[in-house]
């Protein structure tokens, strides 16, 4: 069985991975991190991952977003602890300008106890447009990120508003990476997926049809599918 980590995206938890949990525990030894809570930065997150890793097997870390961030740093870091990747619904790029600005801007309002209202009116730009509609799924969402709380909200945009960009780095990963983007992301367009793909050595890319950027709530079956697939490749 391989040892695979799940690492969510931005202020969510094991939630985010609920129907994949156990379709991959079926057949892998699964464990979700929560190092992303733990540290000021994104090198400090995959050091907190790292020293929780089991000694010696190397693991599949398998990110959403920010945790497929978050892997490509554990990989920098620890090449050799690494077996697989699987970057969901992600960026290797820093955050622009006016990134960072509409991220600072944000985090005023999350301190100023105001994250419900931040998150009522930019929800639904993180699916795709039939699933925006889903009002039930749309809530189910905002709770998610709700309850990381606003300490948080505010150190995890922190950490990306200071995350460097990891483009260069690219080319010198040797693990099998499966990059794999919704069709309708407008989060982390499918230019930011292909430019991964593409940079990394036998990367394969996979684009998940009628899904924004939460694949593994909008199309459980085909992400958890095309994972278990990968998986198998890996041996």
């Amino acid at each position: 069985m391989l040892p695979v980590i799940l690492l969510p995206g931005l202020a969510c938890d094991a939630n985010l991975w609920h129907a994949q949990l156990p379709a991959l525990a079926a057949r892998h030894w699964v464990h979700v991190s929560d190092a992303h809570t733990r540290a000021a930065t994104l090198p400090a997150m995959a050091q907190c991952l790292l020293d929780g890793l089991p000694p010696r097997e190397p693991v599949v870390l398998v990110g959403s977003s920010m945790g497929a961030m978050l892997a490509l740093h554990v990989q920098r870091l620890a090449p050799e602890r690494v077996r697989a990747m699987a970057l969901l619904s992600t960026s290797a790029r820093a955050d622009t300008p006016e990134l960072v600005k509409l991220r600072g801007d944000a985090i005023e309002l999350f301190e100023q106890g105001r994250a419900a209202e931040v998150l009522e009116t930019n929800a639904a730009f993180a699916f795709h447009p039939e699933h925006a509609k889903d009002d039930e799924l749309v809530r189910t969402y905002i709770a998610e990120i709700l309850r990381a709380g606003p300490a948080q909200l505010v150190a995890q945009n922190r950490a990306l508003m200071a995350g460097p960009d990891l483009r260069p780095g690219l080319p010198l990963v040797r693990c099998p990476v499966l990059v794999a983007c919704g069709s309708h992301d407008v989060v982390t367009p499918l230019l930011h997926s292909r430019e991964i793909a593409e940079a990394i050595p036998g990367a394969r890319l996979e684009v998940v049809e009628r899904a924004g950027h939460l694949m593994t709530w909008e199309q459980p079956d085909a992400v958890n599918a095309l994972l278990l697939g990968w998986l198998a490749t890996l041996g």
